[in-house]
């Protein structure tokens, strides 16, 4: 089989996100024999990350699977390799309820390791039509969800969780966060992440839209350098990040249409020649704010739309986990594995803490200012979203959390 049809995931007008029907798959062990991530490429407008898969092999034979992403060829072929080893897929968790990204891929994935229970995160729930998971493709037989006591599961012996569920009025926001005991490693889906300093793996397979979002104007030339393959993975964290960073402008449409007609690439992926971004020259100081970053840290959309609908929910989540013993965190999108501590889990939560006005605990590196002035759109979307009825206003922000002092003593 070509390369290419090992790679097409033939589903992919269904959530029609790059890069659409061409998935490739990187597979990495975490922990040896014991842990692997799975990735592929995943995106908007070439504002490409990572999206990842966790397998986990089980002490009594068989695999874990947390997070499913889609099952090209290429991806199932990668599981079988692990299965000839190590046995068959038995559980499939599905961490979320919000996630289409994540959820697309859960019924595919299941169909192709039928003999595999699939638990699901609570809440479950569907846009434009709240529709029951069997409907969604989910086989009834095989899914169940999972308890809110994670010893009632089949694999407790091995795993422990923690379960947030928060109301967002036309729906929820539930994610499961998966401790592998042996290996004292945390599996989260979006709670928490860290920005890699350089393009990950997955993305110079095809640094296509690297090297997009690395020119100035349509008139550059896409050019294959190690700077701009950089420069471009820099630009699309922030569009991640924040989907519309402070230091973009927008070229006007007459400008637009002209440096289209003459770009040196009027391709249809080039987007026959259209590029409006306009960088302000201050930009790089945006992606150094959150690249300093040590430590993990909840991501602006979670922080500002998401996890303010229910304060206490979440801290209580947070020190729930943070009683746990890891060492490393493997989220599901961004870098992977993050060296960290329970301790540091916790303190990317702190904004929602009572002391949380101690700018050091939120913004170590000292570049409050900079997360803030990025978040605007983010901030002008969460008001528009209330006003049409589709969010909630934010609940107070800041709370006392359980046990909340002795962490910060």
């Amino acid at each position: 089989m070509s390369k290419k049809r090992e790679q097409k995931w033939g589903w992919w007008f269904l959530l029609p996100l790059y890069p659409y029907q061409q998935r490739a798959t990187v597979r990495q062990e975490v922990v040896e024999d014991t842990i692997w991530t799975f990735e592929q490429p995943h995106g908007l407008l070439y504002a490409v990350v990572p999206i990842r898969m966790t397998v986990v092999k089980l002490k009594q034979g068989g695999l874990l699977v947390y997070c499913p992403i889609a099952p090209t060829p290429e991806c199932v072929k990668l599981m079988r390799e692990l299965e000839a080893r190590y046995g068959e897929v038995k559980y499939i968790i599905h961490s979320t309820s919000s996630g289409l990204e994540h959820k697309i891929f859960v019924a595919p994935f299941a169909r192709r390791f039928p003999q595999a229970q699939i638990w699901c995160a609570p809440s479950q729930w569907s846009f434009p039509l709240n529709l029951p998971l069997s409907w969604l493709g989910f086989p009834p037989q095989r899914t169940y969800i999972l308890p809110e006591d994670w010893r009632e599961t089949p694999f407790s012996d091995e795993f422990k969780y923690a379960m947030v569920d928060i109301d967002l009025s036309k729906g929820s926001f539930a994610e499961v966060a998966l401790l592998h005991k042996s290996t004292e490693t945390l599996l989260v889906t979006d709670a928490v992440i860290k920005i890699p300093p350089s393009p990950p793996a997955i993305l110079e397979l095809n640094p296509f839209p690297l090297l997009f979002h690395a020119r100035e104007t349509a008139l550059d030339k896409l050019e294959d350098t190690p700077e701009n393959r950089l420069k471009g993975w820099q630009r699309i964290c922030l569009f991640a990040l924040y989907f519309r960073p402070s230091m973009v402008d927008t070229a006007p449409l007459k400008q637009l249409l002209k440096e289209a007609f003459n770009a040196p690439n009027r391709s249809r992926e080039n987007y026959f020649g259209a590029y409006p971004f306009r960088w302000q020259s201050g930009w790089k100081q945006s992606f150094d704010a959150v690249a300093s970053l040590e430590k993990p840290f909840v991501a602006p959309i979670l922080e500002t739309l998401i996890l303010p609908q229910n304060p206490s929910a979440a801290i209580n989540w947070a020190n729930n986990i943070a009683s746990w013993q890891f060492k490393q965190i493997i989220p599901a999108h961004f870098s992977a594995p993050i060296q960290a501590t329970p301790l540091e889990f916790r303190q990317a939560f702190s904004f929602l803490d009572i002391e949380s006005n101690r700018p050091e605990k939120l913004y170590p590196s000292g570049n409050q200012q900079i997360f803030s002035r990025d978040s605007t759109f983010i901030k002008q979307l969460e008001a528009a979203l209330i006003k049409l009825n589709i969010a909630k206003p934010p609940k107070l922000k800041r709370v006392q959390g359980e046990d909340n002092s002795s962490l910060f003593s």
